[in-house]
């Protein structure tokens, strides 16, 4: 064997050069991983990182549960490993920033439909900011439209029980409160 000249250390890998090699490494691109295998080069692209769901789990801070719901309502897409004695999925950066921009919708107040169209817009980069005001102006309209239903409901739940307060006389203890049978 002939001794160890110098190591490169890659996050995926470790490449190891012995001192015949050394000469041909300033041939090689030093910004990517390569070896030379049965006397071929061999270039390693990693230019995705992949995480599990427990990884992209805690950078998102969504439940391991959420992101599977999410994948089965077709929000994102996952693959999994080819592999013989593991069934992994593999989850893209490209996946953590769509999951990053559905918890954000969500925060807004969004429904998953509504997503899934913001999520589309993104993908044929046409989310350009007019059109996510148009978007935000809607759920605005809706969100006013919804508090005045609610403060309408509010009023006659108050007055229904202001009137009950005052006129329910129960025939008994075992007789049912007339307000909503009314």
């Amino acid at each position: 064997m002939h001794p160890v000249n110098n190591q490169i250390r890659h996050p995926y890998i470790t490449l190891v050069f012995v001192d015949f090699i050394s000469p041909l490494f300033n041939l090689f691109p030093k910004d990517k991983p390569w070896s030379i295998v049965n006397g071929q080069v061999k270039f390693a692209i990693f230019e995705k990182k992949v995480m599990l769901v427990g990884e992209i789990s805690n950078k998102t801070g969504l439940s391991r549960d959420t992101i599977r719901f999410y994948e089965k309502k077709g929000l994102i897409k996952v693959n999994r490993t080819d592999s013989d004695w593991n069934n992994y999925k593999n989850y893209s950066e490209k996946t953590l920033s769509r999951l990053l921009l559905i918890k954000k919708a969500k925060s807004f107040g969004f429904t998953l439909n509504e997503i899934a169209e913001i999520l589309d817009l993104f993908e044929m980069n046409t989310a350009n900011c007019h059109t996510m005001a148009k978007k935000v102006n809607e759920k605005l309209k809706e969100i006013d439209k919804r508090i005045k239903e609610l403060k309408d409901m509010k009023k006659r739940i108050f007055d229904k029980f202001d009137d009950t307060q005052n006129n329910c006389v129960p025939i008994s203890e075992n007789t049912n409160c007339p307000t909503l049978s009314e």
